[in-house]
């Protein structure tokens, strides 16, 4: 892609890199300013247990635990219409179709703008209820209500924000999309520590840092609307039809159900973890902290495979669109050998540094640290398997194949973590829990491999894509 950084930017220099620019560097454009852009992302609920865990403790650390579902589900419904647009975006342009291009990102920014405003009324009417059912215990739920009833206040903020960020950086300008997170991740970053050791505001402080910096995220995301170069969307354009929704909500489903699966999963765990927890050597309150913990520490390691995924979805959705399958297949086989790298240096991480990890949330009791060590060592055993996984679910996604897409979005954390993690426990107390978890991510790295092998022989055996949309 060796042009000045104006051409870069042009309309027609941004079609050609997809169709014809050098693989590797046309996604590392993109990925890069993704990866970081989702990486601050999982950093805003990071530097928040950071804080809160040397300021408050991990009670506290369990309150963000189980607001934490609510804000990855507010992440999710932006990337099912963010992402949904950006590709349709691609896909059209492929086709040369480019006012049907406009009519799929108007929609799917109108979409968010309705769904934001309507999960904080949600929320403002059942907090409570909602906190009990992502396991809040009698001693975790004034912590979790205090700083909910104000992180409530920021899903709007983060529902469109997120669909803006996916289709800014389909438009060919990911670093304005890196910049819109990075702005809100560094302002909280600099007000938690603030607002909680100084001002003394306790765990309301960390919510008042963690939504200020999502409302200056929204901004800068904001003011890009008007400075769109792939497509120009004038006021008449954003008129709501239902029908590019229902068009755009299967190009995104990947990346929803990637999330909605963190949402369920951590419901469940947190049950599962309290009800066992209670009858070990640890109680109900500790487990309930450390998973939220690992959990979290984990995301960011799935945000960079996710980011690098996403980075290629330009160049794989343009090229499926216009029936380059040559490019197809390497884009994707770029993703997957990244994404195994990045896996393999977790799982180092993970099982050899432990307790480095640990520190970095606040100096706890024996039992914790006990704990922590076995979660991140035994739960993260099999993390090396899911760089492949994770590529593959998203891929198929970039080549209109919305149910397969979806099967291996589920799979993962639905389909076998959630029934394992109910039955492990009964025969291995709470630990059982631990073990689902790399017995999960085998199954759904084996089925994985079944999905991508078949659709790659598919491309094998003719040469032209079917174009037919979406199965």
């Amino acid at each position: 892609m060796g042009h000045s950084s104006s051409e870069k930017t042009s309309p027609a220099n941004l079609e050609q890199a997809l169709a014809s620019g050098a693989i590797g560097k046309t996604i590392l454009f993109y990925a890069i300013p993704s990866v970081i852009s989702l990486v601050v992302n999982g950093l805003y609920n990071i530097v928040d247990q950071i804080f809160i865990g040397q300021g408050i403790g991990y009670l506290g650390n369990s309150a963000t635990n189980v607001i934490f579902p609510l804000t990855v589900f507010a992440a999710a419904v932006g990337i099912l219409f963010g992402d949904g647009a950006a590709t349709y975006l691609s896909l059209k342009l492929g086709r040369g179709e480019r006012e049907e291009a406009k009519k799929g990102v108007s929609n799917g920014i109108l979409i968010s703008v309705f769904c934001g405003i309507l999960l904080l009324l949600v929320s403002f009417f059942f907090l409570e209820p909602i906190e009990k059912l992502f396991g809040a215990t009698e001693t975790v739920l004034p912590y979790g209500l205090a700083y909910g009833k104000i992180i409530m206040i920021g899903f709007p903020f983060v529902l469109i924000s997120t669909t803006l960020n996916s289709i800014i950086r389909a438009d060919g300008s990911p670093k304005v999309a890196m910049a819109s997170l990075l702005a809100g991740a560094i302002w909280n970053t600099i007000m938690d520590p603030i607002a909680i050791f100084v001002l003394d505001w306790g765990i309301e402080g960390a919510a008042i840092a963690t939504v200020s910096g999502q409302f200056l995220s929204f901004l800068v995301s904001l003011s890009y609307i008007t400075k769109f170069k792939l497509v120009k969307l004038k006021r008449r354009d954003y008129r709501f039809e239902f029908k590019y929704v229902r068009a755009i909500a299967p190009l995104g489903i990947s990346g929803f159900i990637n999330q909605m699966a963190i949402v369920v999963m951590t419901a469940v765990l947190n049950n599962i973890l309290v009800q066992y927890g209670e009858d070990s050597t640890y109680g109900t309150d500790i487990p309930l902290a450390v998973m939220g913990i690992v959990l979290k520490i984990n995301q960011i390691l799935v945000f960079i495979i996710v980011g690098i995924a996403s980075g290629a979805q330009p160049l794989i959705s343009y090229n499926y669109g216009s029936g380059n399958t040559e490019r197809v297949k390497k884009g994707f086989y770029f993703c997957i050998t990244w994404a195994t790298v990045i896996s393999a240096l977790g799982f180092l991480l993970f099982q050899l540094k432990p307790l480095w990890i640990i520190n970095l949330f606040g100096s706890e009791s024996e039992l914790y640290n006990e704990f922590t060590v076995k979660c991140l060592r035994i739960f993260l055993l099999a993390c090396l398997l899911n760089g492949f996984q994770t590529v593959s679910s998203i891929f198929v996604q970039q080549i209109e194949q919305p149910l397969k897409a979806l099967l291996l979005s589920l799979s993962r954390q639905i389909v076998f973590l959630i029934p394992l993690a109910m039955f492990f426990p009964r025969f291995l107390g709470v630990e059982g829990v631990l073990w689902a978890g790399p017995a999960a991510d085998t199954l759904a790295f084996l089925l994985a491999l079944i999905v991508v092998f078949m659709e790659l022989r598919k491309y094998r055996q003719s040469k032209p894509v079917k174009k037919e949309g979406m199965q």
